[in-house]
């Protein structure tokens, strides 16, 4: 070979192999050698940099993503092919991203996995995505996109998952393009509007792999023609397991179409919040259905004639039953046990009863049961419950039962329960051990009744434990045999427990709420409260907890709601509550012994919508910095509500809100206010000693809807621009030292209904509207130089001269006479004078102008007296008024 080629192709082998190698990067092996995998391609790499440009991404989801990182296949979310080097999978589901989906992922054109799920993206969903025909997996649920569903949909033919949920405010054009999508096996499409899809029973009919469908809110009761007229709806070959159609105003009407979408593949049916009256017979003829949700819709019918429908093998095969919030009526049939396959019944919220004669032998197989809110059930325990022996979940709340529990009850389903629910009802009696019963990671709620004694034991494993509203006795130190860390949920508020709280919340650290409210708890708080670094509310509100807030609860960053009213609380009130409680939505510590300033910091917490200082020893000025409460401004509640996950079953879980509340001053009574509490945004200083004036800005807070500043010694006058908060509904102001006059701005605060100025040094005229004098003149006492109406004193120039009273009325006919003569003489003389002057002014043409010339002349001369004579006035007027 030619040494010159032999060089050449020698240098090119020598590039080919360094080339090839610095596409390699180790994943693992020895100093001998590894296993290696390809680096991502940087056409790939550059398309994500690209999509990852116009995004706003405040949790730094991306944050991986940059340029300097050259193998994108190690970047969040990203995974990579291990031979190609290929980007196959991205997944940046809950990431909080926001912006428009960017045609980049074009270039992706081996991606077979993509997850945006659960963000903020919004804009038109890219058509590009319909070029990426290797994909499999596709989710863009619960986004904010709008538009149509892309018709490109139809090219991604190896498509298996494609999940559509609450997208955003999409449409679909035609459904045509989802046809081809021969592959698919599991489609989800809630919220997305099928109105005008005709025929849309038949496209679904057309994926021959499809099992699971769901259409969650589609608006289908307004699809004229849901099937083709050659369909054929007495027999199916759906291949269909699992359907869901709830949420779309559906009559009966519909089962027609339903039909040929069930076949004996169907093992659920989800049906629920719709307007149908019963179930057709056919659905009793499906030997393979499992779970029927059918849950808020109208069935106004007796509940054995509802059963009688499941008389054909559905009745073997079926496991799951759902039918709350129905308007069911009639006994519990004893039909409903003989079903042998039964573990699950939720009958909750019906119209149900017991008969007194109701005896059931032991039934192994029953596992939940929610009898919640069957108002006619009790008044007597059901002690027919106690034949369940394998219970796992029982809700008997809020169904009238007014007895005491059975000694024996406690003790049916040992280690067994993971859900107890028996609140609101007026059970009676002392709550033994209740260690026995519980699985792990259970839930006991025995709230609003009329349980009494001490907690002897709790198990150890708690997820949530209510006891609140009841007349419990005793310490609360059982609270320390919940050593697992599990517990999300505790709440012992509204019962008679005293001591102090015990130094042993370390093992709390999943703990989002902790109500402790309305005991006769005392002593200081434990350093350990500041272990609950999940906790969103702390409420320990009226007992008499005392010293100085621990410097430890500063490390409780996620708290959305501190009260800690009416305690024995002392000391300032601590900066760290504006540096570390960023979140903080609503804050009260009124009726303590707290002194001092009120810190700046507080203006920090941009979030808070209620703020509580009332009723303590704090001196200083209102900060004027109040006005960044920007929460105060923006139109819209917080969110108080706390969710979380608790468990039905060993393997599925069910959601849980828990809606904080607060006690309130409000309109001069102390109220509770539960839901409604999102909607309030109140500051509330009243009785302390501050002050100072009014802050001018805080003014700008013009979503405020109560402002109390009452019973302290602020003064000057009251902010010109307050009439600006249009929203406030109640207005307190009393008992300070303002001076000046009412501002007449306040005269368009048209939903004030609670206003008190009373007990200041205000002055001058009440200004007029209709709600300012829709007030008792109680309201305005205390303000000596205050007039106008609703008060009865009156203001400068408003007495009107009156005629002297006449005494008597002893006129003779001869007076009567007298002053006849008396009006028709001057009458005369008035006309004669009249016609003498106008004949000379007519027939005297220099005395017509001079006449004229002396009117004007005149009447210019009385202007100008009379504007002079009205400034005077009202000059003396308003020094009279000082």
């Amino acid at each position: 070979m030619n040494r010159c080629v032999f060089i050449m192709f020698s240098i090119l082998l020598l590039l080919l192999v360094t080339t090839t190698t610095s596409q390699l990067v180790p994943v693992g092996g020895d100093d001998n050698g590894g296993v290696y995998m390809k680096k991502c391609l940087d056409k790939e790499r550059d398309a994500l940099l690209l999509f990852k440009a116009p995004l706003q991404d405040p949790d730094g989801r991306l944050s991986s993503w940059t340029a300097d990182k050259h193998n994108c296949c190690k970047w969040s979310g990203v995974t990579c092919n291990n031979q190609t080097g290929h980007v196959t999978e991205l997944y940046i589901k809950h990431s909080n991203l926001g912006g428009e989906i960017s045609h980049s992922l074009l270039n992706l054109t081996y991606l077979n996995h993509l997850d945006l799920s659960d963000s903020s993206f919004h804009g038109n969903i890219p058509t590009s995505i319909g070029s990426l025909t290797e994909l499999r997996y596709l989710d863009l649920s619960f986004n904010s996109l709008y538009g149509t569903i892309p018709p490109e949909f139809g090219n991604l033919t190896n498509l298996q998952h494609l999940y559509l949920i609450n997208v955003g405010s999409c449409r679909v054009e035609n459904l045509e393009w989802l046809s081809h999508l021969y592959h698919l096996e599991d489609l989800q499409m809630d919220g997305i509007s099928l109105a005008k899809q005709n025929h849309w029973v038949d496209v679904i009919l057309s994926l021959q792999k499809l099992s699971f469908l769901r259409l969650r809110g589609c608006e289908l009761s307004q699809v004229m023609y849901p099937y083709s007229s050659f369909l054929n709806s007495s027999s199916s070959s759906s291949s269909i397991e699992s359907l869901h159609l709830g949420n779309n105003n559906l009559n009966s009407s519909m089962y027609r179409w339903l039909r040929p979408l069930t076949s004996n593949k169907l093992r659920a049916l989800d049906l629920s919040s719709n307007m149908l009256d019963g179930i057709p017979k056919y659905l009793g003829g499906l030997c393979s259905l499992e779970t029927l949700y059918f849950y808020n819709n109208s069935i106004a019918v007796k509940f054995p004639d509802f059963l009688n429908n499941f008389s054909g093998c559905t009745s073997d095969t079926l496991q799951e039953l759902f039918l709350s919030g129905n308007q069911l009526n009639g006994s519990i049939s004893e039909k409903l046990w003989e079903l042998p396959s039964l573990e699950y019944i939720d009958l909750s919220f019906n119209y149900l009863t017991v008969p007194s004669t109701y005896h059931l032998s032991n039934i192994s197989y029953v596992k939940y049961l929610d009898l919640s809110s069957c108002k006619l059930l009790g008044p007597g325990f059901p002690k027919w419950i106690q034949t369940l022996k394998n219970l796992t979940y029982l809700d008997l709340s809020n169904t009238g039962i007014s007895d005491t529990i059975p000694l024996e009850f406690w003790d049916m389903w040992p280690s067994q329960l993971i859900y107890l629910n028996l609140s609101s009802n007026n059970i009676s009696g002392k709550v033994p051990d209740l260690l026995s019963n519980f699985a792990k990671r259970a839930t006991i709620d025995l709230s609003s009744n009329n349980f009494y004694g001490p907690i002897p034991n709790v198990p150890s494993t708690l997820f949530s434990l209510n006891l609140s509203r009841n007349k419990f006795t005793g310490g609360i130190s059982f609270i320390c045999q919940i050593v697992d860390g599990l517990l999300y949920f505790l709440d012992l508020s509204h019962n008679s427990f005293i001591g102090q709280l015990p130094d042993c919340l370390w093992h709390f650290t999943q703990v989002l709420v902790l109500n402790l409210g309305h005991n006769n708890l005392f002593g200081s708080l434990p350093p350990s409260i500041g272990s609950l670094t999940q906790l969103k509310v702390l409420y320990l509100f009226k007992n008499k907890f005392s010293g100085e807030l621990p410097l430890s609860l500063k490390n409780c960053t996620s708290l959305i709601s501190l009260n800690l009213g009416a305690n024995k609380f002392s000391g300032n009130v601590p900066v760290w509550i504006g540096e570390n409680l960023s979140g903080l939505n609503l804050l009260i510590l009124r009726s303590n012994k707290l002194f001092g300033t009120i810190p700046l910091q507080l203006c920090q917490l941009s979030n808070l919508q209620a703020l509580d200082l009332s009723m303590n020893n704090l001196h200083g000025s209102i900060p004027s910095c109040l006005s960044n409460l920007t929460s105060m401004v923006q139109q819209g509640g917080f969110s108080q509500d706390v969710q979380y996950y608790r468990n039905v079953t060993d393997n599925s879980f069910a959601f849980e809100t828990y809606v904080d509340h607060a006690m309130i001053e409000w309109q001069g009574d102390e109220r509770e206010f539960f839901s409604t509490l999102k909607l309030l945004k109140i500051i509330d200083l009243s009785s302390n000693n501050l002050i100072g004036q009014i802050p001018y800005g805080i003014t700008n807070l013009s979503d405020l809807v109560a402002l109390n500043l009452s019973r302290n010694n602020l003064s000057g006058e009251i902010p010109r621009k307050i009439g600006e908060m249009k929203k406030l509904l109640t207005l307190d102001l009393s008992r300070n030292n303002f001076s000046g006059r009412i501002p007449s701005s306040m005269s368009q605060m048209s939903l004030l209904n609670d206003l008190d100025l009373s007990f200041n040094k205000l002055s001058g005229r009440i200004p007029t509207s209709t709600q300012l004098q829709s007030f008792p003149p109680s309201r305005y006492n205390g303000n000596a130089r205050l007039c106008g109406p609703p008060l009865t004193k009156k203001c400068p120039g408003d007495e009107e001269s009156e005629s002297p009273p006449i005494i008597g009325n002893g006129k003779s006919e001869g007076d009567d006479e007298l002053w006849g003569w008396f009006y028709i003489g001057g009458g005369m003389g008035f006309a004669t004078g009249f016609w003498i002057a106008c004949g000379a002014l007519l027939l005297n043409r220099r005395g017509r102008h001079a006449f004229f010339q002396f009117y004007e002349s005149f009447k210019e001369w009385v202007c100008v007296k009379m504007v002079v004579v009205i400034a005077n006035l009202q000059k003396a007027i308003y020094i009279r008024s000082l």
